[in-house]
């Protein structure tokens, strides 16, 4: 419960209010659609809450109302005229049962603190509950960030075992797992001036899932299967406001390995996508979650924490409502709290005393170092003025971008600026597409297919599209649903998942969704159609039919049939990391040539928590690399690929192809 707004929210989301009256539609942001929040402007004169805009601009570069070109940093704050209606708008208090009272947005929290009789009863209540009935069916990952980092290690070196946690429950993904290779994990040439480390731990979790629905989506999609060079099924995503989500022990990058007592770990994607699709109140599922790397020796641990300096920082905001423009985070091999990253054009990031990986100890006299950035948060939002921070810096560690690049990340793809370690460089014509020699089509073929019908120059098509190239996947356009009353219906050749390729002669494959459904309504119009599309066609006739099983499901294409699909539709998109000069890139490949399987595509497997591929954000469990600081990455090996990565010193260029994965 969040003691601003007194309603259930995730912390990176807007405050919930109960408005007494219909608000203003110029206070709305369209976005959210909620009132403002924090309003931001942007250059063409519309406004959005801050949060809604951040989350946004992470994706797009456009404004979402006109679709001009826009960065956040062009964004500012909204005049004090426009904020201080805002806060002046009449709220209910949230708990109506106990408390009837009305006032200003802006009041609310002072309400709930010191007045409200509802949130004091139900922080007393809390209270009484704080002490758990069970401890044997808690998430063990919470035990592990109660702990010190020498309480959760073997002083001889060993793998951290974590309590009520078999031996056998905590593994070493850097063991010689057939065809997994892990270039993020290996330690470089001058491996004895870094950290010594031992491989990725993780642990098995078993977590109960409860749902009202039994018919509910969980909400998450996922990848891999045995007949994918993944292997395992990994979450990639976990879609807000669903089960999953509100539940909260589900983090992408989990591998899923039982679902109700029944083994996935080696059936094929669409059979775990038919388990996990399973209808039912209650879902029980086996875990593999990573905990990151652990440190050889608990002493080496302690010895480090000596060497560290603190530092006294002091950011004075104009006005309470200004956001400083940092991210915090809880890591699972240390308590406390830490600077993930810090918003570019933000007030910490002006005063440029802050950096990443700062440990905070305290703000404003306030003990964090056993807190929550939730904790911490709160302490920011209610503070007026002055924001003193106490943080913890290990001295000599490269935190932020290597300043000789002379550039962002975000505006240089060159492969120049990597500490003058030898680069692989080679020009590409397309940066969009990368020709595979042969498509990936294990289990799934396509094929084009060219319809012409006659109609009535008033009778629709009857069809409904998805994708497009504004889709964050940018995937193709494709068929959601042939509707019985067109005449595609009729006609019966157009089915459910074809891509759509043209329209009378019209390309649609670079198009968007709302310029496909222009091109489509407006050749609807003539007397004969010609429709070209591409048909993905399963090889494995075994294989569970789930149209069956999506009767309460949002449809959308299969994860593995986008594999099947020609490179010419694949849009490829650059993913720039940075990092120290002690850390390692933070994620696990599989794939590549191999004389028995031929050309396989290259997955990510693996990110791992608190690196470099973690922080950014961006790259997905599933996604396909198809090129390497502009060397497509097509016919090479393992052992041709890894090395291209590993003398990257401080800057690569991933070019990858993301697919959705699979929503169950």
């Amino acid at each position: 419960l969040c003691c601003e707004c007194g309603q259930f929210h995730l912390l990176l989301d807007n405050h919930l209010y109960n408005f007494q009256d219909e608000v203003d539609d110029e206070l709305i942001c369209h976005i959210c659609l909620q009132p403002l929040l924090q309003p931001m402007d942007t250059p063409c004169g519309h406004t959005y809450c801050f949060k809604c805009l951040e989350n946004f601009m992470q994706e797009y570069n456009f404004c979402p109302m006109d679709r001009k070109k826009l960065s956040f940093q062009q964004c500012h704050k909204s005049s004090l005229l426009v904020r201080n209606l805002l806060d002046k708008l009449i709220v209910f208090c949230p708990f109506k049962a106990e408390c009837q009272q009305t006032m200003q947005r802006c009041e609310l929290e002072a309400h709930l603190q010191n007045r409200c009789p509802g949130f004091k009863k139900y922080k007393s209540e809390l209270q009484r509950k704080k002490n758990p009935i069970s401890k044997g069916k808690e998430d063990s990952s919470a035990k592990v960030e109660t702990n010190t980092p020498k309480d959760s290690e073997v002083p001889n070196g060993g793998s951290p075992l974590v309590a009520e946690s078999s031996a056998a429950a905590v593994v070493s993904l850097g063991t010689a797992e057939p065809g997994l290779v892990n270039p993020a994990f290996e330690e470089t040439e001058e491996g004895e001036n870094l950290p010594q480390r031992t491989s990725l731990v993780a642990e098995t979790t078993t977590i109960e899932i409860h749902r009202e629905d039994p018919e509910e989506e969980l909400g998450m999609r996922i990848v891999g299967g045995k007949d994918t060079p993944l292997g395992n099924i990994v979450v990639q995503e976990v879609l807000r406001d669903s089960v999953i989500a509100a539940d909260g022990r589900i983090a992408p990058g989990d591998h899923i390995l039982e679902v109700n007592g029944v083994n996935i770990s080696s059936v094929t994607h669409c059979q775990a996508v038919s388990f996990l699709r399973h209808p039912g109140p209650v879902l029980h599922l086996m875990v593999l979650q990573e905990k990151g790397f652990s440190n050889k020796t608990a002493q080496q641990d302690s010895t480090s924490a000596t060497n560290r300096e603190v530092i006294h920082v002091t950011l004075i905001k104009r006005d309470r409502s200004e956001p400083l423009g940092i991210k915090l985070i809880r890591k699972t091999d240390e308590a406390g709290i830490f600077i993930l990253d810090l918003l570019e054009g933000g007030l910490a990031a002006k005063n440029g005393k802050l950096s990443r990986n700062d440990r905070v100890l305290s703000i404003n006299g306030q003990d964090l170092r056993q807190g929550t950035p939730e904790a911490a948060a709160q302490i920011i939002q209610t503070t007026e003025s002055r924001v003193n921070f106490v943080i913890l810096r290990q001295p000599g560690v490269q935190l932020s971008d290597p300043v000789e690049d002379g550039s962002t990340s975000n505006n240089s793809s060159s492969s120049s600026s990597n500490g003058g370690s030898p680069v692989h460089h080679r020009r590409r014509l397309d940066q969009s597409h990368y020709r595979r020699k042969s498509n990936y089509q294990k289990g799934y073929v396509s094929h084009e297919k060219t319809v012409a019908i006659k109609k009535e120059p008033k009778e629709s098509l009857g069809i409904t599209i998805g994708g497009g190239r504004d889709n964050k996947n940018k995937l193709p356009i494709y068929v959601t649903s042939v509707q019985p009353i067109g005449c595609l219906f009729r006609d019966g050749r157009i089915k459910r998942g074809d891509v759509l390729l043209s329209i009378n002669g019209i390309d649609l494959t670079h198009l968007n969704y709302y310029e496909a459904v222009s091109a489509l309504k407006s050749n609807a119009a003539s007397h004969s159609v010609v429709l070209k599309a591409l048909e993905i066609i399963s090889l494995n006739s075994t294989e569970p039919s789930l149209d069956i099983k999506e009767q309460g499901f949002s449809w959308s294409p299969l994860w593995i049939t986008w594999l099947g699909l020609p490179s010419y539709l694949h849009c490829c998109q650059d993913i720039v990391l940075s990092k120290g000069n002690l850390e390692s890139w933070g994620f696990s490949i599989v794939g590549g040539f191999e004389e028995s399987k031929g050309n396989q595509p290259f997955f990510i497997k693996t990110i791992v928590p608190g690196t470099p591929a973690f922080r950014d954000r961006k790259l997905k469990c599933g996604d396909e690399i198809v090129a390497v600081n502009g060397v497509p990455a097509i016919g090479m090996s393992n052992s041709e690929l890894i090395p291209m990565l590993k003398e990257q010193r401080n800057k690569v260029t991933l070019t990858v192809v993301s697919w959705p994965g699979s929503l169950v």
